[in-house]
């Protein structure tokens, strides 16, 4: 698949010497969804707006579709949509004027079909004549979308598109990135939500401090780094482990224990426990499995970074 961004040894630093972005490097493929995750202040919104020629990085270089978004900015900037993470929207304006204003603003001439298709995907096309402040937030967050959809873009960054949005609507946004992912565009997300990277992302990228820890198929990664909980439930709970059980780092929940193992592994140690456990006089009423979530494997990742600072 080809790389439609490449970000190679991209550096921010401001006068006061602070390094939003430190050497990072990223390619982006064609047609993928790439969720970016990282803690508040790591450097996703900066990376997003150097990517876009918002803001100028000290050192380094973008390229979108093949162009350089410095020497060549009016045909990088042309293939990309952004949606900010704040609602600025002029309140008095029409939805249908708002989106009209946009594709021109990029050139393109007028094509009321492409826009009637973008407002009714996104659930807009029955307030295309309502102004903008009576609009929910939910909804003011669909225009913005829709704007940045307005001139065709082949790449959209989405900067926490569903901050402030309730769980419902939210999904309702995931499922209109899925339908932008069928039609070939690019998305680029960031986001606090974590369920959203789970739910919809291809690749995950972790952030922190400025550096990219990783960028990594998210199948894979929760394969690789994911861990699984075996939850055995005891016919008469218990409030201390067993000694004779002190080498499997079990852990007491509610008086019954959890013993935690590595799926890579080719012995997970579960044989011997349960046999150990019967030696011990304990007698299990019910097992349960559980796989370590992207969140999970997120914190750990972030923990460690601030861990080796």
């Amino acid at each position: 698949m080809t790389n439609i961004v490449d970000v190679r040894e991209l550096t921010k630093r401001y006068d006061n010497g602070f390094e939003a972005l430190k050497s990072v490097d990223l390619s982006i493929k064609q047609g993928e969804i790439i969720a970016l995750l990282g803690p508040n202040g790591a450097g996703k919104t900066t990376l997003i707006s150097t990517i876009c020629g918002i803001t100028q990085a000290t050192s380094g270089s973008v390229t979108i579709g093949g162009h350089d978004n410095l020497t060549d900015f009016r045909a990088a900037r042309n293939l990309v949509g952004l949606v900010p993470q704040e609602i600025n929207l002029e309140p008095f304006e029409k939805v249908m004027n708002t989106v009209k204003f946009s594709r021109g603003l990029f050139g393109k001439a007028p094509d009321p079909a492409y826009l009637e298709k973008i407002l009714r995907s996104l659930s807009l096309w029955d307030k295309k004549d309502d102004r903008i402040m009576m609009l929910s937030g939910g909804m003011k967050r669909r225009v913005l979308i829709a704007k940045a959809l307005s001139h065709e873009p082949r790449v959209l960054f989405l900067d926490e598109p569903t901050a402030g949005v309730d769980v419902e609507l939210r999904k309702d946004m995931w499922d209109v990135v899925a339908k932008l992912k069928e039609d070939g565009v690019t998305i680029i997300l960031t986001t606090h939500y974590i369920e959203e990277a789970e739910a919809i992302a291809d690749r995950i990228g972790v952030i922190a401090k400025g550096e990219i820890l990783l960028v990594e198929d998210k199948d894979h990664l929760m394969k690789r780094m994911g861990k699984k909980s075996l939850k055995i439930e005891l016919i008469e709970p218990v409030s201390a482990v067993p000694d004779a059980l002190s080498k499997y780092g079990l852990r007491l929940e509610e008086g019954h224990l959890v013993y935690t193992y590595d799926t890579s592994l080719d012995r997970t140690g579960i044989t011997s426990l349960l046999a150990d456990l019967q030696t011990a006089g304990l007698q299990m009423s019910d097992l349960q499995t559980q796989q370590s979530s992207l969140e999970e494997i997120f914190v750990s990742l972030v923990a460690e970074q601030e861990g080796a600072a």
